[in-house]
């Protein structure tokens, strides 16, 4: 059995192992996740809210359904953390907001009822940016999160607490969501996994007010894919609350193609800038999947996104100015810029939201249309490195001015579109600080690029790469 001082660093397919052969127990699992969480969070601030007495209470309760020979689901025993901005019974939902400093549903978000249901253990809640509505993380009540790779860069947002607990062996999984890249990018941020599913293949019930139309959607952080398909398969699958998961149950129906692949490699959307070093890393990972043997070219992405630079930050301007007046009480604890952008959404004429809704269908309609010609498509996951962690965003990137987006523009398109994307990682920058690429698919083509990450994973692994905390 593997000492405790250990135990952080088990993937959790290997504690799912360890617990059907019997050399460990979730408990012991359990207590090593608590001193990790002692002696890492204080330096990078994951958390909001523990469970440690509930965490060690459905420990227990799990080494028991082990010793009987009766796991719950494979998921059974495994820690895993709680994005801030997700519901659960026992714990606020702050989403960053003062306002919602004691802010409970006592109801669980469907995922996260259904992680619970399958026996997964959860430690806690993750840190936020307010709103969760930025690529970075900090907020007024919880402060800065740090990314393990380096203390004085961000993780990314607005997973950030997420990321920064997975890459730092707080807890092998977590459950994030993703609404203009907020998985993605951050896991590309701290060498990790990241799925953002198809629109509606994971069902929302229980949910705190949208603030980005249909975007936002919840998916798994892991340090290997074999990890974020196990958090994934128990999340997934239809469910009468949300009849758009019926679709996208049927989508995911399709077979998987039997086949090399046709991959498209998009390094850049038109004159936006791209970190030198993310653009070497990712074109080396793209030849490492020719090297797999599929066909591979490289060109510009075939939609047309230009309305989306104007649009994108209209679409949370106006969620804001829409949540504001139904919740005046939390508005009048916001932050002075989210007040500035609620104030902008209001000018918004509604034939204004009316265009971006017909976009959206457009967008939606040519992405079926785009993979007839491709099976696959990869990008960079971020345009920029992690920056400095009090920062909102990167000012500069390649030498260039960017404004608060300039880092984001390869996810938000992907969001709209409801398609899948898986995030990797890369090699590394010359500082040693993580790039990820991300494989996008056609719409319910979440298993077929699980295993595409997983051959990619198996022939230039990466999970033994560690921060030095």
């Amino acid at each position: 059995m593997a000492g405790s001082a250990e135990l952080w660093r088990l993937s959790a397919t290997e504690l799912a192992r360890r617990y059907r052969e019997g050399s460990l127990t979730p408990l012991e699992s359990a207590q090593a996740c608590l001193a990790r969480l002692e002696a890492i969070d204080p330096k990078i601030n994951a958390f909001v809210a523990r469970r440690d007495g509930a965490f060690m209470a459905e420990a227990e309760a799990a080494t028991e359904r082990f010793a009987r020979g009766a796991p719950l689901s494979p998921l059974d025993g495994i820690p895993l953390s709680v994005k801030d901005s997700l519901y659960t019974r026992d714990a606020p939902t702050t989403w960053g907001c003062p306002a919602l400093r004691t802010h409970a549903s006592g109801q669980d978000e469907f995922a996260v009822a259904r992680a619970r249901a399958a026996g997964a253990l959860v430690i806690g809640k993750t840190n936020v940016p307010e709103f969760a509505l930025e690529g970075y993380t900090a907020n007024p009540i919880f402060g800065v999160t740090r990314n393990p790779w380096n203390l004085a860069l961000t993780p990314g947002g607005s997973s950030g607490g997420a990321v920064a607990s997975v890459a730092a062996g707080i807890t092998p999984l977590a459950i994030g969501q993703d609404g203009g890249g907020s998985i993605r990018r951050p896991a590309s941020h701290t060498g990790l996994v990241g799925l953002k599913p198809s629109l509606s293949a994971v069902p929302r019930e229980h949910v705190l007010p949208s603030l980005l139309l249909d975007f936002e959607v919840i998916g798994p952080l892991a340090r290997t894919v074999a990890d974020a398909r196990m958090l994934f398969e128990v999340m997934r699958g239809p469910a009468p609350v949300d009849r758009s998961s019926l679709a996208a149950a049927q989508a995911a129906a399709r077979p998987r193609p039997a086949r090399a692949l046709r991959i498209l490699y998009v390094e850049r959307f038109g004159a936006a800038p791209l970190d030198p070093q993310i653009g070497a890393s990712t074109r080396q990972a793209v030849a490492r999947l020719a090297q797999l043997g599929h066909e591979v070219r490289q060109g510009a992405l075939p939609l047309d996104l230009d309305f989306y630079a104007q649009a994108w930050p209209q679409i949370g301007q106006a969620g804001l100015a829409h949540l504001f007046e139904q919740h005046p009480d939390w508005a009048a604890q916001a932050s002075p810029k989210y007040l500035a952008m609620a104030e902008t959404g209001r000018t918004i004429a509604a034939a204004r939201l009316w265009q971006i809704l017909e976009q959206v269908k457009r967008l939606r309609r040519d992405s079926v249309d785009l993979f007839h010609s491709v099976d696959a498509i990869v990008l960079p996951s971020a345009a920029a490195l992690p920056w400095p962690a009090e920062d909102a965003y990167p000012a500069r990137i390649d030498g260039q001015e960017v404004g608060p987006r300039g880092h984001a523009v390869y996810t938000g398109w992907v969001n709209a579109a409801g398609l899948p994307a898986l995030a990797l990682p890369c090699e590394p920058s010359s500082e040693g600080l993580p790039i990820g690429m991300q494989l996008v698919g056609p719409y319910g083509a979440d298993e077929a690029l699980l295993d595409l990450g997983e051959a990619y994973e198996a022939a230039y692994p990466w999970a033994s790469r560690w921060p030095a905390l």
